[in-house]
């Protein structure tokens, strides 16, 4: 079964590797990619249609889906399109706000919709290995996140942070947002028993780590991940939209569905 894909940003870090993984694909079509008009030259190498807007390209691609990793507001203008005209679309943009996510499970009613803060294979599988690993160490063990990202990235901490950090406080039954600390300065105080420290490091182009800590009594785990390129998320969002091309309205998908959970 042959896709056909429709990609955001197509100029950009993670548009611009898609586009080309897509082309290398046997599976895959590129049928056509958005770029703002001032970052738009060149794109013709692509050997597709280019839009300026994605409405544009919709109509005339009934079934394509839309690949999006731009950002918040942008992948939600483009969830709101696809929803129009029954495209169903992949959404790997971080950052969105609980009011955005919100509207994405409502238009998710209209049309196949996958979001992820994080595409890779490699992270997914560590979102489900971390609550084990908690409950089997135990509360004696105090838990932090440090995640490290390129220069560019506008926002802190990153959403495969927030993820961690919400698979491990549910895992102890923690309320985050009431046992988050997302930076320490001055004259804090001792560490409470119950608090789940998330630091975010920028700088240069590192493509993205992620490393969550257990300090107990006499002994310390860490657990990373490290992206090499970001041919790995997409790699991993080339398989949702794959995916994706099958799956009916109903539900906000993520990747959880995608690998069985």
């Amino acid at each position: 079964m042959n896709i056909s894909v429709l990609i955001m940003g197509a100029k950009g870090r993670m548009g611009s590797t898609l586009a080309r993984m897509a082309l290398e694909s046997e599976n895959l079509t590129l049928c056509g990619a958005v770029e703002r008009p001032e970052y738009s030259a060149g794109l013709g190498a692509l050997g597709c249609p280019v839009a300026h807007d994605l409405a544009e390209l919709l109509p005339v691609h009934p079934g394509a889906v839309v690949i999006d990793f731009t950002a918040p507001a942008v992948s939600l203008d483009s969830a709101r399109k696809a929803a129009v005209t029954g495209n169903p679309i992949v959404i790997g943009t971080t950052g969105l706000s609980p009011e955005q996510l919100d509207e994405l499970r409502a238009l998710a009613v209209r049309t196949p919709i996958f979001w992820s803060p994080n595409m890779s294979i490699g992270v997914n599988a560590l979102v489900r290995i971390l609550p084990h690993l908690e409950q089997i160490l135990g509360e004696a063990y105090d838990m932090e996140i440090t995640e490290i990202h390129h220069h560019h990235k506008k926002d802190a901490p990153s959403g495969t942070a927030v993820k961690l950090a919400q698979v491990l406080a549910q895992s102890r039954g923690w309320d985050l947002d009431a046992v988050a600390n997302y930076g320490r300065q001055g004259i804090v105080g001792a560490r409470p028993a119950q608090e789940l420290g998330v630091h975010a490091v920028r700088g240069g182009d590192v493509v993205g780590d992620h490393t969550v800590y257990f300090f107990g009594p006499g002994e310390r785990i860490e657990v990373t991940h490290r992206a090499h390129s970001r041919e790995n998320f997409a790699r991993g969002a080339l398989r949702a939209a794959t995916w994706l091309a099958t799956q009916k309205p109903g539900q906000l998908y993520s990747m959880e569905q995608l690998l069985g959970g």
